[in-house]
């Protein structure tokens, strides 16, 4: 899943294991991948010898799905997939390094096992990958901001994240822009022309006395309050260079803060080498440095809050940014990377495509730790095997759908959707005939809203673009799943912006009904402890069983789902 939308955890934004000076403690005893032929999990019910048979389905065809499911989709063989891909050999699979290459490596020859077509025929080398090029990008320790004669110290004063347009010493074109926020009537960017320049703005929203928004109508957080990054994209729609952002928290607690983040400030980030658009650079000042930045005091900054606050809307400000300097190296590299794929062929009407799809990256390793991914995304990984697998030994038995399935691994989703934003730039098979796209990102954990109660699982964004689609999940879940159908996050207004975070986003942008499978997060989100030891396979493979259910009916249906609505 990709990075939680709070500041904090936001800003922890780990990059590759290979730039990293240090030992790697990796716990080879007891490592399932050399115990298969290969390196492949056989797939299939244990115990089961190698090679796994394939028996004819002796269940009496009443239910096809649900025998295949049965057969097919277990927590032995999500077991077997999980502890190879997730084991320490595999290195957190960060995205360009060994770890991710082997992940990739292993979902094709799962793929090639199932006899499941390779369709990426440009690859000549193997078919069943995608590749294409990133660019890694590396702070370098020293960079300094001068203002007024004084120089202020990078990892102390100041931190940023982005591309650095500030490499040798250069002069800042500094215009304040309030808070930096553009919804509805509320435009903090009237009447300016930000081309080209560099936006000092406060961090967060307009909130009264009580700590409500003024910008939502319950007073909730909106997005602007938790997801610089929603600020720092709007800037660079407008065309600026880069974004200083000033904070009015406590000095002890911006050092706190800088502390914290600094390992992971100084991680190798990674994009697309000409990226259009995308987020303007970050940079966060600290509270002194700020007001030094818009020659004021903390005083008038609060009046200012507080007058566009009751306002409801930007006020004039006498803030008169001062000029200044900045110098804040970087390195950068190139990254090669690949999707992997993985085609089942339909039949009558084999020419519309319904997507599977799961990332397989994750953090790689930090500080020394791997970071494992178990459930990030290893659980959406191997349920999407389990349900490639499904299909395929039901196709080989006479029950092969009538719509052809594309199995999607991404690559690149933890730096930001890279992997399915290529496949949808870059498409296989065509758009305007790929019906839906089933996205399973985290299904082997529980989040603290459903402790203790009966399973459950969130999904997101199927009633945004296809009210069939939503209503195929219902009656799918209806006659097979029973699980607890959470729709919370399909809010709008909800802040974590959930929709937004997953590989499905980037087909819901061309127009292509979606559907993210997701459990919630937890206290091992993004942490090193997010290993296999914490997976609850009951529940991961009732949900992947779900996806599977949807998916069944998708690809057999008389009529592909229609976009029948357009909801944000």
């Amino acid at each position: 899943m990709k990075y939680t939308a709070l500041l904090l955890a936001a800003l922890a934004l780990p990059g590759a294991a290979q730039a990293q000076k240090v030992k790697v403690k990796l716990k080879p005893k007891g490592s399932p991948v050399g115990q298969y032929p290969g390196g492949i999990a056989p797939h299939g019910s244990v115990p089961m010898p190698y090679p796994l048979p394939n028996p004819p389905l002796t269940d009496p065809a009443t239910d096809p799905a649900a025998a295949y499911a049965a057969r097919y989709i277990t927590q032995e063989s999500l077991r077997r997939d999980l502890a190879v891909l997730a084991s320490d050999e595999y290195e957190g699979r960060e995205t360009g390094t060994k770890g991710q290459k082997m992940a990739a490596a292993y979902i094709s020859k799962q793929f090639a096992a199932d006899s499941l077509q390779a369709p990426v025929t440009a690859n000549s080398t193997n078919p069943y990958l995608q590749p294409f090029s990133l660019e890694r990008s590396a702070w370098q320790p020293g960079g300094t901001l001068t203002v007024g004669g004084k120089a202020y110290a990078w990892l102390k004063d100041f931190y940023a994240f982005g591309r650095s347009p500030f490499g040798p010493a250069t002069a800042v074109q500094p215009v304040f822009v309030g808070y930096g926020i553009e919804q509805g009537d509320y435009s903090d960017y009237q009447g300016l022309d930000v081309k080209g320049k560099d936006l000092i703005m406060l961090l967060g929203e307009p909130h009264d006395a009580a700590g409500k928004s003024v910008l939502s109508p319950d007073g909730s957080p909106t997005k602007w309050a938790v997801d610089y990054r929603a600020k720092a994209a709007l800037a660079a729609q407008k065309g600026a260079r880069s974004v200083f952002f000033v904070t009015q928290e406590p000095a002890d607690k911006f050092e706190k803060t800088t502390a914290r983040l600094a390992p992971r400030v100084m991680q190798p980030t990674i994009a697309f080498a000409d990226q259009p658009g995308g987020r303007a650079p970050a940079f966060f000042v600290s509270p002194a440095l700020g007001l030094k930045l818009l020659r004021t005091s903390a005083t008038a900054v609060q009046q200012y809050a507080a007058a566009t606050a009751a306002a409801g809307k930007p006020v004039a400000s006498k803030f008169r940014p001062v000029k200044f300097s900045l110098n804040a190296p970087q390195t950068s590299s190139a990254v090669s990377t690949e999707n992997v794929l993985g085609f089942l062929p339909g039949t009558d009407l084999k020419e519309e495509i319904l997507v599977v799809s799961a990332h397989y990256d994750h953090l790689g390793i930090i500080g020394g730790e791997v970071y494992n991914g178990a459930d990030d995304d290893g659980s959406g990984t191997v349920g999407m095997l389990s349900i490639a697998q499904a299909f395929a030994k039901a196709s080989r038995s006479g029950h092969a759908p009538r719509r052809s399935i594309l199995f999607l691994a991404n690559t690149g989703e933890e730096k930001g959707l890279l992997g399915s934003e290529y496949y949808t730039d870059h498409p296989v098979f065509p758009l305007a005939s790929t019906v839906t796209d089933l996205n399973i990102d985290m299904i082997g954990r529980t989040d603290a809203a459903h402790a203790g109660q009966p399973d459950y699982v969130y999904v997101i964004g199927s009633d945004k673009l296809s009210s069939q689609l939503h209503a195929a999940l219902l009656e799918a879940n209806r006659t097979h799943g029973n699980l607890a159908l959470d729709f919370r996050f399909n809010d709008p207004a909800d802040p974590n912006r959930f929709y937004y975070r997953s590989d499905h986003y980037n087909f819901a942008k061309k127009g292509i009904p979606v559907a993210f499978f997701f459990n919630g997060v937890h206290p091992d989100y993004h942490q090193a402890s997010d290993e296999i030891s914490k997976i609850e396979f009951d529940k991961l493979e009732a949900r992947a069983r779900l996806v599977f259910y949807l998916a069944w009916d998708l690809a057999n249906r008389d009529g592909r789902v229609v976009v029948d609505s357009n909801k944000p």
